[in-house]
């Protein structure tokens, strides 16, 4: 899982986005979105978490699969495929995230296939690929820890300590994990949160977000998705600690772990 895959140039547009969580309304949504663009899947790149807090993780992993998309290792990924038993977030202890972490995480655990588990075990931990004449890596969280959160408000320093620690020069890093989508840019180069296409961004819009990366240029997307039946399918497997209403609402039962700024008080006004 350590391994760097290359895609080498890809001028054409194409599609980033991150944890779809196991929300297959939200991935179907995507990929029309694709079509709608004209892009082929082999230009869609997910940052990984493909199996999370939704219902239907083994769906998910097949749409991807059969697509031919291109995965990055989340976190989830690499925890289920060593099939451990949590899903190695980084959360701190007795959050409310890592207290809910116990209800979704055996869920994914025993619905997910074996074959699903080899194949999340095969994953690369980064994707490196050109683009119109700049270079672009693909990671979850971060370069220094698969787990590690950056938001938008995080200090200038913790992102030149990532970007110190990859191997290479880039224009640009594409990341995930945190979940809510942003750019930032540093002298030459750029850090560009993709999102999260299977949960809304604690900002009540239930409505998510992916990237497109088109002549060079980032733009970052809204996805409209049927939500309704995302969270009926929760609530079908038994899945309610507060995600599936957060698919409704737009704002997380967990917003502990976001910056004091992020929050529901903090977005809403």
């Amino acid at each position: 899982m350590d391994a760097i895959r290359d895609l080498g140039e890809l001028n054409d547009p194409l599609i980033l986005f991150g944890g779809p969580y196991s929300n297959l309304q939200a991935l179907e949504a995507l990929l029309s979105k694709a079509r709608e663009y004209g892009i082929e899947t082999k230009h869609i790149i997910s940052a990984g978490d493909v199996v999370a807090y939704c219902a239907n993780g083994q769906e998910c992993v097949d749409l991807i699969r059969d697509a031919n998309i291109h995965v990055v290792a989340g976190n989830c990924e690499q925890q289920l495929a060593l099939e451990a038993d949590e899903c190695g977030c980084g959360f701190e202890e007795g959050s409310t995230c890592s207290i809910l972490s116990h209800g979704w995480y055996p869920h994914a655990l025993n619905t997910v296939s074996q074959d699903a588990k080899n194949w999340m075990g095969m994953l690369p931990r980064a994707i490196i690929f050109k683009h119109c004449g700049k270079s672009y890596a693909v990671i979850h969280g971060g370069v220094s820890d698969i787990s590690k959160f950056l938001w938008s408000t995080s200090a200038e320093e913790e992102f030149r300590r990532e970007i110190s620690a990859f191997e290479g020069s880039f224009d640009c890093i594409f990341a995930a994990h945190s979940g809510i989508a942003f750019e930032r840019r540093f002298d030459a180069w750029d850090w560009v949160n993709v999102g999260a296409i299977g949960m809304p961004e604690n900002d009540g819009d239930p409505n998510t977000r992916f990237v497109l990366l088109q002549n060079g240029k980032v733009s970052i997307k809204r996805l409209a998705y049927d939500f309704e039946s995302a969270a009926k399918s929760m609530e079908a497997a038994g899945l309610t600690q507060g995600y599936e209403t957060a698919l409704r609402t737009g704002y997380w039962p967990s917003e502990d772990v976001l910056p004091i700024e992020l929050r529901k008080q903090s977005r809403a006004g």
